[in-house]
């Protein structure tokens, strides 16, 4: 019996540990300079944007609060709905505060573009996206993120939070899945 280790699932690595290390220090550099003089609520995507979003918030040495939603355009499927559902909903009251929703992937647009929305139209003074991962060839609305760590190509990734099935969040780099692995379902 051949032993399960979570690396031999992996085809390619896309972005490292270290380029990872490197570019949220870069994105926490061009944030602190834009909010300098102001507080933020930074509201942080369950669950793929956990581990992007806490490496982030430790380099910023802003007056921050933190939060948190759960929010999906996709129900159970590869495809957008186009509409976003909330499934877990921020604990704080957004009037007149300055909002940076970190995210982990923005591909279609579709959830960022109508949680910004949303988010406005509860009060936020100002509404920032900061995502972990661009995929611009995949967008279907005319949105973008104001801090972008890495544009990728169409591909399906996983690691440093993005899972496939419930797994691989926790590897330290973003990679590829061996076609074999998520082909067959």
């Amino acid at each position: 019996m051949s032993e399960k280790w979570i690396f031999n699932d992996i085809e390619k690595i896309l972005v490292s540990e270290d380029r990872i290390k490197e570019r949220v220090c870069e994105l926490a550099a061009a944030i602190k300079s834009d909010y300098k003089d102001r507080d933020i609520l930074m509201v942080g995507i369950l669950n793929g944007a956990v581990c992007f979003y806490v490496d982030l918030i430790k380099e910023l040495d802003l007056y921050l609060e933190m939060n948190f939603m759960r929010v999906s355009s996709y129900g159970v499927g590869t495809s957008t709905t186009g509409e976003i559902r909330i499934m877990y909903d921020l604990e704080v009251p957004l009037t007149g505060k300055d909002v940076l929703i970190v995210e982990d992937i923005i591909d279609s647009g579709v959830t960022m573009l109508n949680l910004k929305k949303l988010l406005l139209n509860r009060g936020a003074a100002s509404v920032k996206s900061c995502v972990l991962l661009d995929k611009p060839s995949r967008r279907v609305v005319d949105v973008d993120a104001d801090y972008v760590g890495f544009k990728i190509p169409d591909e399906f990734v996983v690691g440093y939070g993005l899972d496939y099935a419930g797994k691989y969040r926790n590897l330290k780099f973003i990679g590829t899945l061996k076609p074999e692995i998520y082909m067959n379902d």
